[in-house]
């Protein structure tokens, strides 16, 4: 009992911790990942964890909530335009980012050239985690913002299969590189379709079953997620990959509960990232660190200033994007606990170079994260990449009534909704469809006749399930417009 109570207490002090240093990293203009990391490498002086394999569990559970958070929340009428720009920097860009950064490794901390590209490897793709929670509340250029989130969200397969490769490649040296390629097409191939079927069947499923509690459809959409990584690896396709593109089509459905569903997958990624990041953290020690300090700076200052702009340059080099953003681009290739959970596989295959790889990883990504993340609202002003602010963001939310056949749709109005600037009375809506609030400058109006429709208002919509289309084609006018809100 007295192991059990002591872990609790630890794994309370861990989350308590770690939802302060999120206040503090704001002030501070540092991600947050960084002060977790720093609070596990503390905590480390109290209690002992080696346990690697539990680590890698748990980082790979946390990046599977972090990639579908972060999917769920990602429009697709911003993310179709640039599909191009990010699948470019996720395959390419991180092929290059691995081939320069690995070289280099192989000079600087004498390693063998399959050693070297090794290291370029894990620390080749930007982190999702990281960037979500850097790009997340800041006033970035949209365009620049959507590629960024994409890159991170789609790169993380390509790291990963470079890592596993080149592992086996080192231990199995009659390995061939040909069957490594033609395994790279058929993981990404796999991830693709099933995201896309267990996407949409797991938006089936939240809109059509009929739970007692609503409380219960979030832990549907998680277990859906999970299910999405699971079944994607076990027949042999990239779940990650699987778990983005489930998430980015349910998070760009009608979904019932959207809102609820949102909001926790928001909470529990938090949590997530909490533990994963201090566990990471645990699994390092400061003396360590020493070792590699000057070694681990010359590598980080290779990736961030050559690997990382060549391979954005070279990959992007025929898109419509200016020089300034490119180099936004470059700057904002964020390291975080993707790197590190990868770090855990060499130590896990049994490599020789495992724990000083290790090292060198959690200093890099300590360094990319301290540099790039607490400078990149600071470049953006200089190279003039920031928003106007003037775009809202315009949702549909879906809020089901039980037993009934009505429910209510949460509708925020878009600026190029017909509805605006119309009186409800003006308004045509479906039969036995009715505007019960409107939300307005964080105020509830008590909708009347006379009342006017704003751009950026929120309505609270009850009507039948089977006039939703209608009612929203009222509200938001064409096709296009429709897709764009959701």
């Amino acid at each position: 009992m007295e192991f059990v109570g002591t872990t609790l207490f630890l794994i309370s002090v861990m989350l308590i911790i770690g939802v302060l240093a999120t206040k503090f990293s704001s002030k501070l203009g540092l991600p947050a990942l960084i002060l977790f990391l720093v609070a596990g490498m503390i905590l480390n002086r109290f209690m002992y964890f080696e346990n690697v394999q539990l680590a890698q569990f748990i980082g790979t559970l946390a990046l599977i909530i972090i990639l579908f958070d972060g999917g769920t929340q990602t429009k697709w009428s911003k993310m179709k335009p640039i599909l191009g720009p990010a699948s470019s920097l996720a395959t390419l860009g991180v092929l290059l980012t691995t081939f320069i950064t690995g070289v280099a490794a192989m000079y600087i901390l004498d390693f063998s050239l399959l050693e070297g590209l090794l290291l370029g490897a894990i620390i080749g793709s930007t982190d999702a985690a990281a960037v979500f929670s850097v790009l997340g509340n800041k006033n970035f250029n949209k365009r620049l913002t959507a590629t960024l989130e994409a890159e991170s969200g789609s790169n993380d397969p390509m790291a990963v299969f470079l890592t596993v490769a080149l592992i086996q490649l080192i231990t199995i040296p009659d390995s061939s590189i040909w069957f490594a390629i033609g395994t790279f097409f058929v993981q990404m191939g796999l991830g693709l379709l099933i995201g896309l079927i267990l996407g949409k069947l797991s938006v089936l499923v939240i809109n059509s079953i009929e739970l007692d509690t609503s409380s219960l459809y979030p832990i549907l959409a998680m277990g859906a997620a999970i299910f999405t990584y699971a079944v994607t690896d076990y027949l042999g396709g990239s779940g990650l990959l699987a778990v983005y593109v489930m998430a980015v089509f349910v998070g760009n459905s009608d979904l019932t509960h959207r809102f609820s569903i949102l909001r926790f997958n928001e909470g529990f990624a938090w949590m997530m990232q909490i533990i994963m990041f201090t566990l990471l953290g645990l699994l390092v020690f400061p003396g360590q660190l020493i070792d590699v300090f000057w070694k681990g700076i010359l590598i980080a200052a290779i990736l961030m200033f050559v690997a990382r702009p060549v391979a954005v340059f070279i990959s992007m080099l025929f898109m419509k994007y200016s020089f300034n953003q490119k180099l936004f681009i470059s700057w904002a290739g964020l390291k975080g606990a993707v790197p590190i959970v990868l770090a855990t596989y060499p130590i896990v295959a049994g490599i020789g170079s495992s724990n000083l790889i290790f090292n060198t990883v959690f200093f890099v990504v300590l360094i990319s994260a301290l540099m790039q993340g607490s400078t990149l609202s600071w470049l953006a002003e200089k190279l003039k990449l920031t928003s106007d602010g003037d775009e809202e963001n315009s949702s549909v939310e879906l809020i089901n009534l039980g037993d009934t056949d009505s429910e209510i749709m949460k509708i925020t109005i878009p600026k190029q909704s017909p509805a605006v600037n119309m009186s409800l009375t003006d308004l045509i809506l479906p039969d036995d469809t009715l505007i019960i609030g409107i939300s307005r400058n964080k105020k509830l109006l008590t909708p009347t006749g006379a009342s006017v429709i704003k751009k950026g208002d929120t309505l609270y919509v009850l009507g039948d399930k089977e006039r939703r289309k209608e009612a929203k084609q009222s509200l938001l006018g064409t096709a296009e417009n429709l897709k764009k809100s959701i």
